[in-house]
């Protein structure tokens, strides 16, 4: 039997060895020594036995043995030379008595490489073996701005936590992530049944996975990674073997999605499509129902107003074909409930409004195929669902640019709720939209999040000319106070404020249904997920300016305005100045929607800060986790 398993072995490694050559690649093990940096470039660490994962095991230590197996580990060797004789004995002892002398092996950036028991780790591979002990030692590389090694410091981190070696990533950021996503603070250890649970779960959706995947260039952790942020690892640990196979296929598409380079079709303006298709779809289209989730009450919410207000304002532009519902105070650990709530209500478009609630809306979108799951976010990436946002940073350079105007003693002062995606670009084109027009103003930025911080006293102690606040109000809040005030003799006069039109936005979301847009532009984005992110061309958002200013600056905004809407002038194009120097030197260059959406720096004339995690009121903190600009402070 055991030379009967040689030669089924002989056979695998040169169809491996054939293959790989006609590909004009390398058809035997790497090896180590060619592979490594100059000695004193790393570090060694023993970490004594380890359970080393079989498919990590690509090569040998020296060049000694890399030539009498491909690089599958299956052997090459005649069949009659003593090399085949002795692994064929080792064949027989593993089915006899199973193979325990541990192997001698290197590990390099998570890879491992054999420098003592190369035909033990042959025979394991070939009797589909998960797992092999050795005596290993860690070579650890100097730090550098590689992404590869990045990631494997960041490896090297959970390690630390988990003692896992057999799960690895292609994002940065991703070790960190499933540490959150099984329930454990960053600096958590996990105990022996945390790593036996994740060792069951993680290992049937492997199998299951890697039977499905055949061009997917992304690893198994990847994938992993996003089923547990859709689904959640506590519900995935349940799943029988049958279910767990049902998730992974509906799940496949946002698998598809992470292996695309572009993974976000940006929509900055609603498409147009011929009238004639247009005509043909709104005859023949049903009365749509539409639910809405809010997070709060349009009462206590200044947030939910505005989309209760855009809520209404469908109500009224399509009465004969929409009707709507809508659920309020709705919670991250209740939302799935009210989501099939209103599936249960027959709804075949759901709204919901809060980045919080994106991961639920891409669960119901899976279970439910049917029905049209938009979800209120930015920077968010899903496939099975549609997200939405405006484009505030146009306003915020208008309202700058009226703030730089009026600023008599040059001091203005910016008040943020919480530093989000997206916020920093507000902040950013209001400092520049001040500057443009007074070169000396300085924006000295405040936030509301903040432990031990009073806003209105810091504004009282500062004294500036004007001041940014709210970008909406709500009808129960005591204070009026919104948009742009000029501070004159204790007096506070409105200047300007935005005007957040989100019932335009969901009747031209609604339109793109009734007349074969939405379908246009899930053709054309083939497997990219799609955000529409408008702006001022699209009627969504707009500046409106008080009587208190001068005509002068009104006319001036009104000239920007026209510029910005139709596509003349663009406030992120060329040369910037960050508080730390030039962040983007090409002067040609316009700043991407995922630049300006990621933005993690202010501009030159902001004083002031991004506050990180630990900055934060306890309130904030749950915001901050789902949609929080990370400074790495």
């Amino acid at each position: 039997m055991s030379i009967l398993d040689y030669e089924k072995a002989y056979k695998l490694g040169k169809k491996e060895y054939q293959q790989r050559m006609s590909r004009g690649e390398k058809p035997t093990l790497l090896v180590l020594d060619d592979i490594l940096p100059s000695k004193g470039s790393y570090a060694e660490i023993p970490l004594g036995l380890v359970q080393i994962p079989l498919e990590q095991i690509v090569g040998t230590k020296t060049n000694s043995r890399c030539n009498a197996f491909a690089r599958n580990f299956m052997p090459i060797l005649d069949q009659e030379s003593e090399f085949a004789r002795k692994w064929s004995d080792l064949s027989t002892s593993h089915v006899e008595e199973g193979i325990r002398e541990p192997i001698k092996a290197y590990e390099y950036m998570n890879q491992f490489y054999v420098e003592e028991g190369n035909k033990r780790v042959s025979v394991t591979k070939f009797f589909d073996g998960i797992a092999i002990p050795g005596n290993v030692t860690r070579l650890i590389p100097k730090k550098s701005e590689d992404k590869e090694n990045k990631i494997y410091y960041e490896f090297l981190d959970f390690y630390e936590l988990s003692n896992i070696n057999y799960i690895w990533f292609t994002k940065e950021g991703s070790f960190a992530k499933l540490q959150e996503l099984i329930g454990k603070a960053p600096d958590e250890i996990w105990s022996d049944d945390d790593r036996m649970d994740f060792y069951s779960i993680y290992y049937r959706f492997k199998k299951e996975y890697e039977n499905k995947n055949t061009d997917l260039s992304i690893t198994t952790g990847d994938a992993f990674l996003s089923f547990m942020e859709v689904h959640g690892y506590d519900n995935i640990c349940n799943f029988y073997s049958d279910e767990l196979k049902k998730m992974i296929d509906k799940t496949w598409e946002e698998f598809s999605l992470l292996d695309a380079d572009e993974n976000i079709e940006i929509m900055l303006d609603p498409t147009e499509k011929p009238s004639l298709l247009g005509k043909l779809h709104l005859f023949g289209t049903p009365k749509l129902k539409i639910a809405f989730l809010y997070e709060k009450t349009a009462h206590s919410s200044a947030w939910t107003y505005g989309h209760e207000l855009g809520r209404l304002h469908l109500e009224q532009a399509f009465s004969d074909e929409v009707e709507t519902i809508y659920y309020e105070n709705v919670t991250q650990e209740n939302v799935e409930a009210y989501i099939e709530k209103a599936v249960g209500e027959k709804c075949n478009i759901i709204f919901t409004t809060t980045p919080a609630f994106a991961q639920a809306s891409v669960k119901a979108a899976i279970d439910h195929p049917h029905v049209k799951v938009l979800n209120c976010s930015v920077n968010t990436s899903h496939r099975y669902i549609r997200t939405y946002y405006i484009r505030m940073h146009e306003v915020k350079f208008l309202m700058g640019a009226i703030a730089g105007a009026m600023a008599e003693n040059n001091k203005i002062t910016y008040i943020a709720d919480y530093p989000l995606y997206g916020t920093i670009a507000h902040i950013n084109a209001f400092a520049m939209g001040a500057k443009m027009i007074n070169p000396r103003a300085e924006i000295y930025l405040d936030w509301r999040c903040l432990k031990d911080n009073d806003v209105m006293e810091n504004l009282q102690k500062l004294s500036p000319s004007c001041f940014s606040t709210r970008d909406m109000l709500m009808p129960d809040d005591d204070v009026r106070y919104f948009g742009i005030y000029q501070m004159e003799d204790g007096q506070m006069r409105n200047l300007a404020m935005p005007l957040l039109h989100w019932g335009k936005f969901y009747e031209q979301l609604i339109r793109a249904i009734m007349d074969g847009s939405w379908n246009h532009d899930d053709s054309s984005s083939m497997h990219k997920a799609i955000n529409y992110w408008w702006g001022m061309s699209a009627g969504v958002i707009d500046v409106i300016c008080s009587r208190n200013l001068p005509i002068g600056t009104k006319r001036l905004i009104d000239l920007l305005k026209k510029t910005i809407m139709n596509g003349e002038f663009n406030l992120f194009k060329g040369v910037l100045y960050s508080q730390d120097g030039i962040v983007q030197p090409d002067p040609n260059h316009i700043l991407t929607p995922d630049e300006l959406i990621n933005m993690d720096w202010l501009a030159e004339n902001v004083i002031g800060h991004i506050p990180t995690k630990d900055e934060l009121l306890e309130s904030a903190i749950p915001v901050y986790l789902q949609q929080g600009i990370d400074t790495k402070g």
